[in-house]
């Protein structure tokens, strides 16, 4: 189901070239003056559903956003965004919510940006950012690092994920355009790639973000650990995203050297997958191409997963350590064979361990994209309540919460 939408959004994709970027995503020098989230350009935007006319949704303003942000390594980066605003009056109450969207894997090349997909009407989870925007809510939606702006994305590096969720919605609200107070209640929202995305901002958060208002996060299907998700695909039918990580990781961490244990076949294929984009043919074919494959098939002789300074920085992308205040949900496939089950519910247990106001849903019959379909719809749920100021029940005396 999921591989068909993706052929047919490819398909559009290459008959619909993104707009120009006229320069707007090059970051200024001197991003040391900005504080993180500063937004340091901004223009009018377009949030389309409709890739063949590029029709935008009626009734949202949008806006494009160039912002301060922090990368692994605690330096100041630059990360494009965009902010969705409903025209309609907020009619629920107290102030009108904002939610820090983080979306799931786009691929590596500056064209799988979500807001360059916006503008074309062509994102696959544009339907989940609509469905955000009939709540009334605002909708900020991170581009990630590297995603439109110069250098490689850092594909599944949590610890510059997490930063860039926690700016958008920093960005969103000091927008003069967009009209959010600074205490605007903040859910966060993210699936896969995305769960992550939201658990690294809301372990983040107390420490990195301590102002925002953080009502609630909902994260599916979370990475929360790359080593284990690297050893689980590999040799398996996603064991592109494997690559694509250690493509994500080599660009965070630069004392890396990927290119050092690459053979020939490895160095042809991050030279394409730098540009890969999952909603094009090029992605889908590079994906199917190398299903089966394994890490040692581009190495030559160690593979970079046995290598202690790959393990060390994977290690430091492992989801634990720090520990969320605000409630979150975590959802996730029984079956998923590609962010494994057990991953996740040792985050789980790890957190509620620690304190944290965790509630854990476990989908009996999905694996990983049969969990994404799941799970919007209680997370929107989730955030509605957090937002209405019902409490969060928490579930961590369960030991095995099934949601049906």
């Amino acid at each position: 189901m999921l591989c068909g939408l993706l052929v047919i959004v490819a398909v559009l994709a290459a008959c619909a070239p993104p707009p120009p970027d006229a320069g707007f995503s090059q970051p200024p020098g001197g991003l040391e003056r900005f504080r993180p989230g500063d937004v340091i350009r901004v223009r009018p935007w377009t949030f389309s559903q409709a890739p063949l006319t590029r029709n935008p949704v009626a009734g949202v303003r949008t806006l494009q956003v160039l912002y301060r942000s922090t990368d692994a390594l605690g330096r100041p980066d630059a990360v494009t965004g965009t902010v969705l605003l409903p025209e309609a009056p907020w009619r629920g109450p107290g102030r009108r919510p904002l939610v820090s969207y983080a979306v799931g894997t786009h691929g590596l090349g500056d064209d799988c940006a979500p807001s360059r997909l916006f503008a074309q009407g062509i994102d696959y989870e544009s339907g989940i950012v609509g469905e955000l925007l009939a709540q009334g809510w605002a909708v900020a939606v991170t581009d990630m690092e590297g995603l439109g702006t110069p250098g490689v994305h850092t594909y599944n590096v949590g610890r510059s994920a997490g930063p860039a969720v926690l700016d958008m919605a920093r960005a969103a609200l000091r927008v003069p355009e967009a009209g959010l107070p600074a205490d605007t209640p903040i859910g966060i929202m993210g699936y896969s790639q995305g769960g992550g995305s939201a658990a690294w901002a809301a372990a983040l958060a107390p420490t990195y973000a301590p102002e925002l208002r953080l009502a609630g996060v909902a994260a599916g299907g979370v990475p929360a650990d790359p080593a284990a998700i690297a050893r689980a695909d590999d040799g398996g039918a996603w064991v592109g995203l494997v690559l694509l990580t250690s493509l994500g990781f080599d660009a965070a961490y630069p004392e890396l050297h990927l290119d050092s244990y690459l053979n020939e076949r490895g160095r042809s294929m991050t030279a394409t997958s730098k540009d890969l984009c999952v909603e094009s043919v090029a992605g889908i074919a590079t994906l199917i191409g190398v299903a089966g494959t394994h890490t040692r098939d581009y190495v030559t002789s160690v593979s970079p997963l046995d290598a202690p300074a790959w393990q060390a920085r994977l290690a430091e992308n492992r989801l634990g350590r720090e520990v969320p205040t605000a409630p979150i949900l975590m959802q996730h496939g029984l079956f998923d064979t590609t962010v494994p089950f057990a991953q996740a519910q040792q985050l789980r247990s790890e957190w509620c361990a620690a304190g944290a106001k965790v509630t854990w849903q476990i989908r009996p019959l999905a694996e990983h994209v049969l969990g994404y379909v799941q799970t919007w719809g209680p997370a929107i749920a989730f955030l509605s309540d957090r937002f209405a100021g019902r409490p969060a029940p928490g579930n961590c005396a369960d030991p095995f919460p099934i949601a049906w």
